[in-house]
């Protein structure tokens, strides 16, 4: 029987708490995750609705099985690929990212990490959806909620993710290694481990700042943060 989510010490971790310090986790002990926490992840995930509820989502889980470390291999040469255009592209090795305690040389130094160690994850998790009609912009609906589920689950027992969309580039071959059929989706590529670091309070800015009330860039008054909620700026 499946058990309420509890935090790596035992501490049963509530909801609130959860969804206010699941932070994206890219760096990742050698730990592996028991097959108990991770059904536990992905049933908490399967709780997530959907349009109709035709619980249209899969979800292929990558191990150390020889189609998974095929296609382990597949994605770890795409997220490097992407994340050395992206580097150049946005420009983190000039202006403050050549200053090496800045937050965008941070930055950049954890994304080389997860990069040259994506396949290294101990699980990778592949979100799919199977299609019942054409694609369409709106079917994200009915597949990213389970997303969040599962990191906030992840969270809840002392583990954690990042979502990424690598999968794409190199989406024809993973259908042939893994055996996807043509109305599968392959909607996200999340990867999964006991953080080497930790889950804490999330940054994020100012809720005055995304809210607004009753028409566009109009300041929502009663939309205040927290006590001792810290910010961060959009770059």
């Amino acid at each position: 029987m499946t058990q309420p989510p509890t935090s790596a010490d035992g501490h049963e971790l509530g909801l609130l708490e959860g969804l206010a310090t699941t932070r994206t986790i890219r760096r990742y002990t050698d730990e592996p995750v028991p097959e108990h926490a991770l059904a536990q992840i992905l049933w908490l995930a399967t709780r997530a609705p959907s349009g109709s509820n035709r619980q249209p989502v899969r979800y292929l889980v990558l191990r150390d099985g020889p189609a998974a470390m095929q296609a382990r291999a597949v994605l770890g040469r795409s997220a490097r690929a992407a994340w050395q255009e992206k580097e150049t592209a946005d420009g983190y090795g000039t202006g403050s990212g050549v200053v090496a305690d800045s937050p965008k040389a941070r930055m950049a130094a954890t994304m080389r990490h997860y990069v040259d160690h994506f396949h290294e994850a101990p699980v990778i998790v592949l979100p799919c959806l199977v299609r019942y009609r054409e694609a369409n912009p709106y079917e994200g609906a009915s597949i990213y909620p389970a997303v969040q589920n599962l990191l906030v689950a992840a969270r809840g027992l002392g583990y954690g993710g990042a979502v990424t969309l690598w999968q794409l580039p190199v989406e024809r071959e993973l259908r042939e290694i893994l055996g996807v059929p043509p109305e599968v989706a392959l909607s996200a590529c999340i990867t999964l481990g006991r953080p080497a670091g930790r889950h804490g309070p999330v940054r994020r800015r100012p809720l005055r700042d995304v809210v607004f009330d009753d028409h566009w860039d109009a300041n929502a008054e009663w939309a205040t943060d927290p006590d001792g909620t810290t910010h961060t700026a959009w770059r």
